[in-house]
């Protein structure tokens, strides 16, 4: 029984195993898995990584199948699903969920979800999360259906290629800038993280600042994607995020006001350009009336 099944056809002549590493992006530890578990073909007949393939060969690779943790519970909360095909599946998540399963929230999380709609659509396969985002924050959350297609994205993510926007709501006003100010562990909190000279390199890029009476709807991008970046950020320059008691925000929303807009990125099998958005929630729209 096998999973993905991944074709190509060769522009030039290499051996089989270099085709696979460096024209399809296969990584060493994944090649070793379909050589013990699955399945590589050349023109229809199986063949070693030592074969030498030619232009014009049509090689075929089936990947082991793949199977969730046995401890992972599915979970039957709806999804709102922004984007889906074979490889990859997108979809909008709700404020007041975690991501992924912790000791403080091991079953009803958006990955839960994940894995009951896999197994409503009968996908045997694990949860692979291309981009996480804290518990209160909404908005566009990606999955890899297998873990190659969750690989290609991670190669995408370090070369700068899946670009995300939020929307992030403060009171007051500030201009668009580029907030550049490293970022660690606060001393008294395994949660709370701060600007701090000896911290990682953070940089923020607020791109625009629309004014609804004293709500500013901020526009901003991630250079990098340190823990509680914006809302650290934010905090930083003296406006934290409305709802975000953690960073010293008011209480006028009861969850912080981040938003995770949309990601654009091509994609890592067709190359297709793809943007995937994710509607403004509704108690956004109530601050911004």
């Amino acid at each position: 029984m096998y999973g993905l099944t991944l074709r190509r056809v060769v522009g030039t002549s290499a051996l089989l195993r270099d085709f696979l590493m460096i024209d399809c992006g296969i990584s060493r530890k994944m090649l070793a898995q379909v050589k013990q578990a699955g399945l590589i073909l050349v023109n229809g007949e199986p063949k070693t990584v030592r074969y030498t393939v030619s232009v014009g060969d049509e090689v075929t690779v089936h990947f082991p199948s793949e199977q969730p943790s046995e401890t992972m519970v599915r979970s039957s909360r709806p999804l709102t699903v922004l984007y889906e095909d074979e490889w990859m599946l997108a979809v909008d998540k709700p404020a007041g969920i975690a991501t992924i399963p912790s000791r403080l929230h091991p079953i009803d999380t958006l990955a839960n979800a994940v894995l009951g709609y896999y197994q409503a659509i009968q996908l045997d396969s694990a949860i692979h999360v291309i981009n996480r985002l804290d518990r209160d924050t909404s908005g566009v959350v990606l999955f890899a259906k297998y873990a190659y297609v969750h690989h290609r994205f991670s190669e995408l993510q370090k070369q700068g290629g899946l670009t995300r926007t939020y929307t992030a709501l403060i009171e007051g006003e500030i201009e668009p800038q580029t907030i550049d100010a490293p970022i660690g562990r606060a001393e008294h909190s395994i949660m709370e993280r701060v600007v701090t000279p000896d911290g990682q390199r953070a940089v923020t890029h607020v791109r625009q600042t629309v004014s609804h009476g004293d709500v500013s709807a901020l526009t901003i991008q991630l250079e990098t994607g340190r823990t509680h970046q914006i809302r650290v950020h934010l905090r930083h320059l003296g406006y934290p995020l409305i709802g975000d008691t953690m960073y010293g925000g008011n209480t006028r929303l009861p969850r912080h006001a981040l938003h995770s807009l949309d990601a654009t990125f091509h994609h890592p099998l067709t190359d297709e350009l793809l943007t995937v958005t994710a509607p403004i929630p509704e108690d956004f729209r109530q601050l911004l009336i």
